[in-house]
């Protein structure tokens, strides 16, 4: 954790797509809030066309220097590739998770309260969630051994105990930080899958350790379909990177856009990095539509939890409610509803850094 006493050193990982317009936005608001020193790097597809390489040795190293890392997104058509021996620009967050030993990402899933129309899910059925999706970022089948061949391939899903250990640690003390009456959901694919029958182990071992909190099992399909039909069930769910990745993704939706998810991925002591869970959008590169909502959710969590500035996270958070309850919409966020009007990424900034004050 950064002394605030001090300049704060974060590296911009602005990235591919509609990752620069977004974090751009992004440091007009930090700027708002306090003294940063900014260390703009390199990753993913650029950094592939400008050095052969999704993330370099230097950018790392400047990461691993850094109080916090903000990231735009990576990835793109123009790097897509079936080579197991070319480069992909999804390679270069691998590196950085694990170079930086980043073994927890935490996306929390709340609707504010002007998008709740927004989302494809019924008011009645989403009205009331406010859950944190812990997903665990360094093992699994992302990480496992790998082979292709002509006519077959191989992942290699791998989990150790130790992994699982301190993933679900993380989940039960979030958990009993946000409730008196916290409850952890542990989704695996135990009646199938021997790393998820492990995982059931170690995370069943630990419960009498955090007798304050709850603790329940799903079967990761299950957990799926109970996303959807009734999200403001959950308070914490706890599970491995792909199972993780997905469901995430699918949470997203209940607030309305993907461009309304934040995330903070963080390890054990070094910097964490702070991104929105949403793609790169190439298709919308450049057309000044794209939604900085997400980037700025995520700066209050770099914030927060990066930084200890628990005041001005809220402060974001307070101006982003603030610049909804308004009626501005971004295009991946308008209805056409009454009282609705459509803005760009420039409008929606203006009228955040408005609310701020």
């Amino acid at each position: 954790m950064a002394d605030q006493a001090q300049t704060s050193r974060i590296v911009v990982l602005a990235g591919d797509g509609i990752g620069p317009e977004i974090v751009n936005a992004a440091r007009r608001i930090l700027d708002l809030i306090g003294s940063f020193e900014y260390d703009e790097q390199l990753i993913g597809g650029i950094s592939i066309d400008e050095t052969g390489k999704p993330l370099t040795d230097e950018a790392l190293d400047a990461c691993k220097a850094a109080d916090a890392v903000l990231l735009g997104a990576v990835g793109g058509p123009k790097w897509d590739t079936t080579d197991p021996d070319k480069p992909r620009p999804e390679q270069g967050l691998l590196g950085l998770r694990k170079g930086l030993g980043l073994y927890a990402n935490l996306r929390p899933v709340k609707p504010q309260p002007a998008l709740i129309d927004a989302s494809p899910l019924r008011r009645d059925r989403i009205e009331g969630t406010d859950l944190l999706v812990v997903r665990e970022l360094t093992g699994g089948i992302y990480f496992g051994r790998k082979d292709r061949q002509p006519t077959s391939a191989l992942d290699e899903c791998v989990y150790e105990a130790s992994e699982i250990d301190r993933i679900a640690r993380t989940a039960f003390e979030a958990a009993r930080r946000r409730s008196p009456n916290g409850r952890v959901t542990s989704v695996d694919k135990a009646n199938v899958l021997e790393t998820s029958r492990l995982w059931r182990e170690v995370v069943s071992g630990l419960a009498a350790e955090y007798d304050d909190v709850a603790l329940d099992h799903l079967l990761v399909d299950n957990a799926a379909m109970q996303l959807v039909s009734d999200p403001s069930q959950f308070d914490v769910i706890v599970t491995e990177n792909m199972f993780g990745d997905i469901l995430s993704d699918e949470a997203a939706m209940i607030t309305g856009s993907l461009g309304m998810l934040p995330s903070a991925s963080l390890g054990d002591g070094g910097p964490g990095v702070f991104e929105p869970v949403h793609g790169s959008a190439p298709d919308i590169a450049g057309t000044g539509v794209a939604n900085p909502l997400a980037t700025f959710l995520s700066t209050a969590m770099l914030l927060r939890d990066g930084l200890g500035d628990g005041a001005g996270a809220e402060r974001i958070e307070t101006a982003v409610e603030s610049a909804l309850a308004g009626g501005l919409r971004t295009a991946d966020l308008f209805t056409g509803a009454e009282g609705e009007r459509e803005v760009g990424t420039a409008e929606m900034t203006d009228a955040v850094i408005a609310a701020l004050g």
